[in-house]
């Protein structure tokens, strides 16, 4: 195991957490399977239909209303008035045969105390059908989706504060799991302990920053960062 796999280094200790807050897609499987490629190709898909431009003029799109609104949900409900719930069945359409049943993954989950909710900027619908894939949709007290964010999808701060009111959590005694570093920084805001699943080769974090202020640990292997956090 690496250090980056280690609860030892991170920042703050893991032994008052009693309730496990995890993000769906990109962190729960590789970013590697075969699951964003076929949600990006219906993004395009939907947007040159809703916009009529051609497939560059929507890739161009995607990336403006997801660098400028967090996600392209969010720039197309914004700017174009777009139903969300319409664009989150659209996009979500996928075949999940790609991912396989994870037991090992199922077995450090249940492994730790306390609480394990679902928070996702996705729909309830497709975190369902994900962690039905993966088979581990019975250790989840709850799914708390984009909807229950009032559709302002982190990193906005609506979320985490409607997650803690919502579920009544306490969030020094909470830790948030999440692949982007920025969904991170309202947890840690809120108290939260925080970690970072940031896979090597991850074409998305390659200029990023191995560490940041807000981020409490650090992990290249999920599965052996929660092992190794109830071994500890």
């Amino acid at each position: 195991m690496n250090e980056q796999t280690h609860p030892a280094s991170g920042h703050k200790s893991l032994r008052a957490i009693d309730t496990w807050l995890f993000d769906l897609d990109n962190t729960l499987y590789s970013s590697g399977a075969a699951v964003f490629p076929q949600i990006h190709k219906r993004m395009l898909d939907f947007i040159m239909a809703e916009q009529k431009i051609d497939e560059d003029q929507a890739k161009a799109e995607r990336s403006r209303y997801f660098h400028q609104h967090g996600t392209t949900m969010r720039g197309m409900m914004v700017e174009r008035g777009v139903d969300p719930v319409a664009f989150m069945d659209y996009v979500h359409a996928i075949d999940l045969g790609c991912l396989d049943p994870s037991p090992r993954l199922g077995a450090a989950i249940a492994r730790l105390p306390g609480r394990k909710l679902i928070f996702t900027n996705a729909s309830a619908r497709h975190a369902t059908n994900v962690l039905g894939a993966l088979g581990i949709a019975h250790h989840f007290e709850a799914l708390f989706d984009v909807g229950d964010c009032d559709w302002l999808p982190k990193p906005d701060a609506t979320g985490y504060r409607n997650i803690v009111t919502k579920h009544g959590l306490d969030p020094k005694r909470a830790a948030m799991i999440d692949d982007i570093p920025n969904n991170l920084k309202p947890a840690a805001a809120l108290g939260m302990t925080t970690v970072w699943v940031r896979e090597p080769g991850d074409p998305r974090w390659a200029r990023e920053p191995a560490t940041h202020p807000h981020i409490d640990h650090v992990t290249d292997d999920l599965v052996a960062w929660l092992e190794a956090a109830v071994a500890g």
